[in-house]
């Protein structure tokens, strides 16, 4: 395989990983979005509180739809180190996305409804961001041995054939 295939192969791979990424972060987004408004309409929380609510359940379900759907093809042999990380870029995720939101509430007074959702959005869009280089970086692992075996593939794609030699053929007769 040239270095431009090769190129190719990883751009194609990436592409997809970003659509599965996307399709799972969508799903949590709707799920976000709608624990929000909901704790916001039934009950007298302030906009933070809810929203560290809704994103607390969008992890939840995020984390289910990236092991299963997203990375699940990824290294599975550390689940506990692989949900605490998770856990831990999660948290950091929702400080980012909730810090948004805190700083256009108490730091703007723009705590409406619409600019609350608008404000909740932008911070989604900048914690996606962290999330997903975190989550492909450190969470959900390629497998080294995918990797060597695509190396591998593409090193004897690239050799030359060499002309073989013809072996000399002993010929061994038995005796009855």
């Amino acid at each position: 395989m040239t270095e431009r295939g090769a190129l190719r192969v990883r751009l194609d791979r990436l592409a997809r990983e970003v659509v599965k990424f996307g399709a799972v972060g969508a799903v949590g987004t709707v799920v976000n979005f709608g624990v929000f408004n909901f704790v916001r309409h039934v009950s007298d929380l302030q906009v933070v509180r809810a929203s560290v609510i809704a994103t607390i359940v969008a992890i939840a379900v995020n984390y289910v739809g990236f092991r299963y759907f997203t990375y699940k093809d990824r290294d599975k042999s550390g689940r506990t180190k692989e949900l605490t990380l998770f856990l831990l870029f999660s948290v950091v995720g929702l400080v980012i996305e909730n810090g948004v939101l805190y700083a256009a509430t108490y730091g703007f007074g723009w705590d409406g409804r619409l600019e609350s959702n608008l404000f909740k959005f932008l911070g989604i869009g900048i914690a996606t961001c962290f999330r997903f280089w975190s989550y492909r970086t450190w969470v959900f692992k390629t497998l080294p041995a995918r990797e060597a075996v695509a190396h591998a593939e593409s090193f004897l794609e690239d050799a030359e054939p060499r002309p073989s030699k013809p072996e000399a053929r002993r010929t061994v007769q038995r005796t009855p």
